[in-house]
């Protein structure tokens, strides 16, 4: 991921542990954040006291149900600041806009193929002000944002290489035109990765930290989260799980574009990725000749990730339809059941659909922003 150099925190780095704590555990008693810290108990509450003056936190209702005096509870406060994050696709483009709870306020695909750069940006700048307009939401409000595109990093991380229908996003530094275009400080990562920050936020990283994230879309990629931060890699292209297949493996591996060919060869009448995803049906035809070719390939990918990184929970999300994702996860043949010395393998990884619901990887783009400046 590449930060923008103009964008400082506000907070320090006790106060964004609380600000994370409380982001994990809403509704929480005010006197079950200091036992969660390395802090004392004073100054627990004199972050917390800053915190609750500058606008960043409330005090909610106590809880229920607890003997004695109720704590009462504190909670973020929604409005303190928003963020946008653009998700770009093959074949549509996603805008959304995030509070300080990190929860989409609205999200939006607009009706327009993304190919034209320049007046896709224009178009986005446009439906922003009408998203910020109907929810009352001043332009001093937002922090930054969060742009992700499917593709891989070149030239140091300073710009994609996308996907032949994305060719007037590809080869250049995008950061100085999304700056023109909103104003607005910039971070830019792919698809995959965003849509796997966006599930440590919102999905299956409220309760695992270290997972693998699967992103099938038009193409195939994955993003890593360990120990509940986005890993990178050296040169940022870090889960890019295309990469381990051969050259003739390329049209069995399980990017949508070739599920969308295998149900088109058999007269199903869809057209997009998109459009596939929304309609699908597990029964149509070509979809179980598509998981005989697939899955050999997937079980390949889930036996690295597990000997690579060993992660606590393998999801599987981008525009992945859920009767599909479970087919898929049903099918695995995890290491374990491998002949193991003694009889007894390695730990396997939890399988699971991703929780984050809507557009993933716009939904992640838009709290890239919100966790590199005020939580973990």
């Amino acid at each position: 991921m590449i930060s923008c150099d103009d964008a400082v925190s506000p907070v320090s780095d006790n106060e964004r542990m609380i600000l994370d704590i409380v982001r994990r555990s809403m509704p929480i008693g005010r006197s079950s954040i200091a036992p969660r810290t390395n802090l004392t108990q004073q100054s627990v509450h004199r972050l917390i006291e800053g915190l609750i003056e500058r606008g960043y936190l409330r005090i909610g209702a106590p809880l229920k149900g607890m003997r004695g005096q109720p704590s009462p509870t504190i909670e973020l406060a929604a409005s303190s600041a928003y963020s946008v994050g653009i998700s770009v696709n093959t074949d549509r483009v996603t805008l959304c806009l995030a509070d300080f709870r990190c929860h989409p306020v609205e999200t939006i695909t607009l009706d327009r193929s993304p190919q034209d750069r320049q007046s896709t940006l224009a178009a986005l700048g446009e439906a922003l002000d009408t998203m910020m307009e109907r929810h009352a939401i001043a332009r001093s409000q937002l922090i930054g944002l969060g742009f992700a595109i499917s593709g891989f990093f070149i030239e140091g991380g300073h710009a994609f290489n996308a996907p032949e229908p994305l060719r007037d996003w590809s080869l250049i530094d995008l950061r100085p035109c999304l700056k023109e275009a909103f104003g607005l400080p910039v971070w830019l990562d792919n698809n995959a990765t965003t849509a796997a920050i966006g599930e440590s936020l919102r999905g299956a990283g409220l309760w695992c930290s270290t997972f693998a994230y699967l992103s099938f879309n038009y193409g195939f990629g994955g993003g890593l989260i360990l120990n509940g931060r986005p890993f990178h890699g050296f040169h940022g292209n870090a889960g890019e799980l295309s990469g381990i297949y051969e050259p003739e493996e390329v049209e069995r591996r399980p990017a949508l574009q070739f599920l969308l060919r295998a149900v088109q060869a058999e007269g199903v009448d869809v057209e997009t990725v998109e459009d596939l995803c929304q309609r699908f049906d597990p029964d149509w035809p070509g979809v179980e000749g598509w998981l005989e070719r697939t899955m050999p390939l997937i079980n390949r990918l889930v036996a690295t990730l597990v000997a690579v990184i060993d992660p606590q929970a393998i999801v599987f999300g981008g525009q992945l339809p859920r009767a599909l994702g479970e087919k898929m996860i049903s099918r695995v043949r995890l290491p374990s059941l491998r002949p193991q010395r003694y009889g007894i393998g390695p730990p396997d990884a939890r399988l699971v659909m991703a929780e984050t619901e809507g557009d993933a990887a716009a939904i992640g783009a838009a709290l890239m922003p919100l966790k590199m400046i005020y939580f973990l």
